[in-house]
C-alpha cells in the first residue's frame, strides 16, 4: 500500500486534553521540556493538534501579549477558502514555547461551498425573517450620519452577504440541526422595531439558520446615572453656550447625547451647561439621566483601563457614545430598555417598570456586550448567549464596587427597577426567577429569548459571587459545597483572563469552567487557593465536581483519539445497532456521529451490531473491534468494555457481533467506539495507517450507578484524594473515611498496565514513570477508586 500523506498527532508532548461536545479538542496543555513546540511552530502545532485535511486552513489574525508574559495567536478557521464562522483557535506562548492552545475548531466534511442562491436573493429570506416596518438604510439622514462619522462617503447599512460556514441552530430536523451549513452572512439593522442581528441564510435552501443579536436586550434592563449615585465629577467640553458631555482624556473620548424622545441618532444635539455646574437638571423631562450615562461610561472605561489595563471596550482607544432619551416610536409613551448596538449606547426613559435606564450597573453591563464583542464574541443564543449576560451582570457589578461601593452590588438594575427588587440577583438568583444551580430550579428550556440567555445566565452570576464571597450548602442537584472567597478583585482578574483569552464564540458552561480554571492557573499558579476556589464555586452552581473529586461535566470527559491515517483503500462503510443506523462513504479515517440520536441499550440484555468494510480496488484483510465505555470514565480499557473482537476478514458483506450489556453499567449517554483496522495490533487509542474508526453514542437504561469492574470491587469511584497533581515523585492518596489501600494499578493512555510505582505508607513513589499522563486505580477491597495524573 502507498504512503499517506496525513498528519499523526504527536501524543509526547500533551500533557492534557479537554475537548469540546463536537469532539474537537477545547484546551491542549503541552509539556514543558526540550520537546516543546517552539512558537515558529505554529502551523504545525495547529496542523497536528487538529489533524487538519488539506481543505482545512487556519490564517492568523492577531497577535496579543499580556502581562504574565504570554504571547496570544489568535487564528481563524477556513474551509475551502471560506471562512468558517466562530471557529478560532489560539496558540499561547511563552519565552518562546507553546504552553497551550485552545478555541473552537469545526469539523467540515466534503461540504459543497458553491452557493445556489444569490446574496440578494438570500438577503430577501433574511428581511423576510426579521419582518421590520422600516430600516436604517432606508433611512437617508441616518446613512448620512454613519457616512460621516466613520470618515467613509461608501459607508452604509444596507447589508453586505458574506459566504461563511456555521451551525445550523435553528432547524428542526435533526439530520441539520448543529450541522455546518454555507451560509451568507448579513448584519440587518431594523430601526421600527429597533433591532440588530447577523442573520444566516443557507446558500443553497433560502432558510435562516441562525441568528445572532448585535444588540443585547437587557429584558427590562438599566443602566447608571448622577440620578442613582448622588453627586459625582466627570469630565466635559467647552461648546457654544458653555459647556457639553464630551470629553477626550480617555481613549478616543465620550460622548453623551440628546435623542428626544426619538429614534434618529443623526437628530440627537448636545446637553448644553452655562457654567459646568449641572444642578439643573432633576426636571420632569428626566434630564439628569444623562448625567448618569455620561459619568457610568467614564467609570466603566475608567475601571476597565486601571484593573483589566484595557483601552476601552476594542482595547484600542474606541470613543463611547451614549444616546438618552431614545424612543423606539417617536413620541411614545417610554422605551423600557437599553442597548449596545454595535457602534454605541441607547437608553430609554421607561415608562411602567422602569425610571430612566442610566443605572451604573446597568451601563457597565452594556459596554460589557461590547468588550465581549471584542474578545469571545459569544453568540448570543443558549448557553453561549448566557454567558454573554452573565459576563455583562459581572462587570456591571464590577464597576459599582468600583465606583460606587455603597451600592449594592450583587443586585443589578436596583436602582431604576420600580416594581421589583431588581432585575437579578447574583447572591440569589432564585429571588427573580432565575437559576443558581445549571439546569436546576428555574433553568429555561426553551427556544425563547434567544434560548433563555436572560434567565440562565443567573448561573455564572451565582459562580461569580461565590467565588468572590465564599459560602457553603446543597445546590439544585443535591451536591453539598463549600466555597473559600477569594474576593471580588481576583474573582474579576479571572473572570476577565476567562472571557478575553480563552473563550470563543460558541463555548458553553463546561467551556467557562474550563477556561476560568486555567485563567487562575494562569494568574496564580496550579494548585493555589484561587484555582481551587474556581474548582468548587463551580461545582456550587452544578458545573463539575468540586477541587480533587466528584463527577466532572459531560462536556469535559476527554477520550483518546483514534484515527486511521489513510482511508485510500478501505474505510468503515455501514454501522448499525438497534435505532442507529449509517451508511457512508470514506470519512478521512474518522468519523464523530456522537450527536446522532443514541440507540438506548438496556443492562444484562443481548445486543447484536452490524458492520461492513468498503474497498477501493482490492478487497484488503481488515480486523474490527468495537468498544462500549460502560462506567463513562473516559477510557475504553476497563474490563468488558472491548465489546467484539473480530477477526480479519477480506469480505465487503455485512459482519455481526452480540454482545451482553452488563447489568453494572453506568445509566446515561456514553460512548461507542468502532474501530476498523488492518492491523491486529490497533487498539482503542492508536494513530493507525489503514482504516478508519467511528464514534457513535449509547443510552444505557437499568443499570447500576457505577459500572462493576472484574476482581472484586462493586463500584467505581472517583472521589479520593491525590495530590500534588501533576506530581514529581511522590502522589498522597487518601481514601473515604481513611479505608487501607488493598491493591493499586497504573495505567498508561494507551491503557497498558505499568509497572515501576511503588506504593508506601499512604504514597505512591513514581519517580521511575516517564513523563505522561496515567490512570491509577486504587481499592479498598469494597469499592474501586479511579483517577488520573500527570507524572511532570
Amino acid at each position: 500500500m502507498a504512503t499517506s500523506g496525513a498528519y499523526a498527532q504527536d501524543y509526547s508532548r500533551v500533557q492534557t486534553k479537554t475537548m469540546n461536545d463536537n469532539g474537537t479538542p477545547f484546551l491542549v496543555q503541552f509539556r514543558s521540556g526540550g520537546n516543546a513546540y517552539k512558537l515558529s511552530e505554529a502551523t504545525t502545532v495547529l496542523r497536528e493538534q487538529l489533524q487538519l485535511t488539506k481543505n482545512d486552513q487556519m490564517v492568523q489574525a492577531k497577535t496579543d501579549a499580556d502581562e504574565l508574559g504570554f504571547v496570544h495567536e489568535k487564528y481563524e478557521q477556513y474551509y475551502k477558502g471560506v471562512k468558517v464562522e466562530h471557529g478560532t483557535y489560539t496558540l499561547h506562548a511563552r519565552q518562546g514555547n507553546v504552553e497551550s492552545i485552545s478555541g473552537e475548531f469545526e469539523r467540515v466534511n466534503n461540504l459543497n461551498v458553491t452557493p445556489s442562491l444569490s446574496a440578494d436573493a438570500a438577503l430577501k429570506s433574511a428581511l423576510s425573517f426579521v419582518g421590520a416596518r422600516k430600516y436604517m438604510w432606508q433611512d437617508a439622514a441616518e446613512e448620512a450620519g454613519l457616512k460621516a462619522t466613520s470618515n467613509d462617503p461608501g459607508a452604509t447599512y444596507r447589508p453586505h452577504g458574506e459566504l461563511v460556514i456555521v451551525r445550523n441552530e435553528l432547524s428542526r430536523d435533526a439530520a441539520l440541526q448543529g450541522k455546518p451549513t454555507l451560509a451568507w452572512k448579513f448584519n440587518v439593522y431594523a430601526q421600527q422595531p429597533v433591532s440588530r442581528a447577523y442573520i444566516y441564510v443557507d446558500a443553497h435552501s433560502g432558510k435562516v439558520v441562525l441568528q445572532d443579536n448585535i444588540i443585547k436586550h437587557v429584558a427590562a434592563t438599566g443602566t447608571f446615572a448622577t440620578k442613582y449615585s448622588g453627586t459625582q465629577t466627570g469630565a466635559t467640553e467647552t461648546a457654544t453656550g458653555g459647556f457639553r458631555l464630551r470629553e477626550l482624556t480617555r481613549g478616543l473620548g465620550i460622548e453623551t447625547y440628546n435623542c428626544r424622545k426619538s429614534n434618529s441618532y443623526t437628530a440627537a444635539v448636545d446637553f448644553i451647561d452655562a457654567d459646568n455646574s449641572w444642578t439643573e437638571y432633576n426636571n420632569t423631562a428626566f434630564d439628569n439621566a444623562a448625567l448618569d450615562a455620561h459619568w457610568g461610561a467614564q467609570g466603566t472605561y475608567d475601571y476597565f483601563k486601571n484593573v483589566h489595563a484595557r483601552n476601552s471596550y476594542d482595547n484600542a482607544g474606541a470613543k463611547i457614545r451614549s444616546y438618552v432619551h431614545f424612543d423606539d416610536v417617536p413620541g411614545g409613551a417610554g422605551y423600557e430598555n437599553a442597548f449596545w448596538d454595535g457602534t454605541r449606547m441607547t437608553y430609554g426613559d421607561g415608562a411602567s417598570r422602569f425610571d430612566p435606564l442610566t443605572a451604573l450597573d446597568v451601563a457597565a453591563h452594556e459596554i460589557g456586550h461590547a468588550v465581549c464583542s471584542s474578545t469571545a464574541n459569544l453568540t448570543y443564543s443558549y448557553e453561549s448567549g448566557a454567558l454573554n449576560e452573565g459576563f455583562s451582570d459581572i462587570w456591571g457589578a464590577c464597576v459599582e464596587y468600583y465606583k460606587a461601593p455603597t451600592k449594592q452590588t450583587w443586585l443589578i438594575g436596583e436602582d431604576i427597577d420600580k416594581v421589583r427588587a431588581s432585575l437579578r440577583s447574583m447572591s440569589n438568583p432564585n429571588a427573580e426567577s432565575q437559576p443558581d444551580t445549571y439546569q436546576g430550579t428555574y433553568w429555561y428550556a426553551g427556544s425563547g429569548d434567544n434560548g433563555g440567555v436572560h434567565t440562565n445566565s443567573g448561573v455564572l452570576n451565582h459562580w461569580f459571587y461565590r467565588l468572590s464571597v465564599g459560602g457553603s450548602g446543597t445546590n439544585d442537584k443535591g451536591t453539598a459545597f463549600s466555597v473559600a472567597g477569594i474576593g471580588i478583585d481576583a474573582a474579576a482578574k479571572i473572570a476577565y483572563r476567562t472571557e478575553t483569552v480563552y473563550l470563543t464564540a460558541s463555548s458553553n458552561y463546561a467551556a467557562a469552567r474550563t477556561s476560568s480554571i486555567q485563567s487562575a492557573k494562569d494568574l496564580y499558579g496550579a494548585g493555589s487557593t484561587q484555582e481551587i476556589a474556581v474548582t468548587n464555586a463551580w461545582s456550587a452552581v452544578g458545573v463539575g465536581a468540586g477541587y480533587g473529586g466528584g463527577t466532572p461535566p459531560p462536556t469535559s470527559v476527554t477520550y483518546c483519539a483514534s484515527k486511521g491515517t489513510s482511508v485510500a483503500y478501505e474505510f468503515i462503510d455501514y454501522v448499525k445497532l438497534g435505532t442507529l443506523v449509517r451508511t457512508s462513504a470514506a470519512d478521512a479515517g474518522y468519523y464523530n456521529g456522537t450527536a446522532l440520536t443514541a440507540p438506548s441499550l438496556t443492562a444484562g440484555t443481548l445486543q447484536t451490531i452490524s458492520f461492513s468494510a468498503g474497498f477501493v480496488g482490492s478487497a484488503y484483510s481488515e480486523y474490527f473491534k468495537v468498544y462500549i465505555d460502560y462506567n463513562q470514565n473516559g477510557l475504553f480499557t476497563d474490563a468488558g468494555e472491548l465489546v467484539v473482537n473480530a477477526a480479519a476478514s477480506t469480505s465487503a458483506a455485512t459482519r455481526t457481533g452480540s454482545f451482553t450489556v452488563p447489568v453494572s453499567a453506568k445509566n446515561g449517554k456514553t460512548r461507542l467506539r468502532v474501530v476498523m483496522s488492518d492491523n491486529s495490533a490497533t487498539t482503542s487509542c492508536n494513530s493507525y495507517s489503514y482504516g478508519e474508526t467511528e464514534d457513535y453514542s449509547v443510552t444505557i437504561t437499568g443499570g447500576a450507578a457505577f459500572a462493576s469492574i472484574s476482581g472484586g470491587s462493586a463500584t467505581v469511584s472517583n472521589q479520593f484524594e491525590l495530590y500534588p497533581n501533576p506530581a514529581t515523585d511522590r502522589l498522597n492518596i487518601t481514601l473515604p473515611n481513611n479505608a487501607v489501600v488493598v491493591s493499586m494499578q497504573v495505567m498508561d493512555v494507551r491503557g497498558a498496565v505499568v509497572n515501576g510505582a511503588r506504593f508506601e505508607n499512604g504514597q505512591l513513589n513514581v519517580t521511575s514513570l516517564a513523563k505522561g499522563m496515567y490512570t491509577l486505580t486504587v481499592s479498598d477491597g469494597l469499592t474501586t477508586f479511579r483517577q488520573r495524573f500527570v507524572k511532570e
